[in-house]
């Protein structure tokens, strides 16, 4: 199982990279330590790739375009293929950690155009569903999460482990799809807004190191200023600046954990100009300055690591 505390995309793209997720077998299981994430939240992000977790302590709060959804310990859940999420912990104090199968639609359903992907997959991943919530007390759903913990107990060694796994994924898929399919709205007209959106999230990735206009974000999704405003706001309840300003505070974050560089030279490195105007909206976003937080990442890999 991969034990991960950070996020980390493809280049050029907002799409999050997965570790040890190969073509020949499109499935990872990971350990998502949020305690160890820098900002203590996994930013907005989305994959192919469909997400079964089950929460192992804590309390996480996920966030899509459609509203907020909250997971307490015990609790599970899916995500949908390419939905734009963000999750974060809900208490400063408790541990929070996320135990997760991440594989492609592809892993159960098969050659493309089978019978299996059209009666079984497509009805739920090219649906407009985005997420849904698995709770202990709900005897489906209760069936669905012992089995979503059970597959997490395959050894990767062990004599037929991607037979094993695959055969546990499907019939999870085959669960979700008898207690949740009808009630998923199963119109599959693709959102142009959203892939609208997510095309301007990849421009600020690729150029969040220069000064961005709207204007300029605008025309990489091929829309209008105002039109641009408006997916900002509806999609992730922010400004096109705010979103813009989040992204540099979020590298910058990464930067003062992993590297040497100084407070000023990360500032201008990610678009965020002099170390007076960084230091004043870092201390806004963090809590702490830039120097602070440096050294409290920087102690705690250091723990991590003895």
């Amino acid at each position: 199982m991969n034990h991960i505390s950070e996020l980390k995309f493809h280049e050029g793209s907002k799409e999050e990279l997965l570790p040890g997720y190969a073509m020949d077998f499109p499935y990872i299981a990971s350990r998502a330590e949020l305690d160890r994430y820098a900002g203590r939240f996994v930013p907005w992000h989305w994959h192919k790739a469909v997400e079964l977790f089950y929460m192992e302590s804590g309390t996480l709060e996920y966030s899509t375009p459609k509203g907020k959804m909250v997971f307490s310990a015990g609790m599970g859940g899916f995500v949908n293929s390419n939905v734009l999420h963000m999750t974060r912990p809900l208490s400063a104090n408790d541990k929070n950690v996320q135990l997760l199968h991440i594989f492609d639609p592809c892993f159960v359903a098969g050659n493309q155009g089978s019978r299996i992907e059209r009666k079984y997959i497509l009805p739920i991943a090219a649906s407009q569903l985005e997420i849904i919530a698995f709770c202990p007390d709900v005897p489906a759903h209760a069936r669905i999460l012992e089995s979503v913990k059970e597959a997490f107990g395959f050894s990767e060694d062990g004599m037929g482990y991607e037979m094993k796994v695959r055969e546990s994924m499907s019939r999870i898929w085959m669960m979700v799809y008898e207690s949740f399919h009808s009630c998923i709205n199963t119109d599959i007209k693709q959102d142009k807004n959203d892939e609208r959106l997510k095309t301007m999230m990849i421009y600020v990735h690729e150029h969040y190191a220069d000064k961005i206009t709207v204007s300029e974000l605008a025309a990489a999704g091929y829309i209008s200023e105002r039109e641009c405003f408006r997916i900002f706001r509806d999609f992730l309840h922010l400004s096109p600046l705010e979103y813009i300003n989040s992204y540099r505070l979020q590298a910058a974050c990464h930067m003062l954990a992993n590297g040497q560089e100084s407070v000023t030279e990360i500032g201008r490195a990610c678009g965020l100009g002099s170390g007076s105007y960084f230091g004043k909206l870092f201390r806004e976003y963090a809590k702490c300055t830039p120097t602070d937080y440096r050294k409290k990442w920087q102690d705690n890999t250091k723990k991590c690591q003895e």
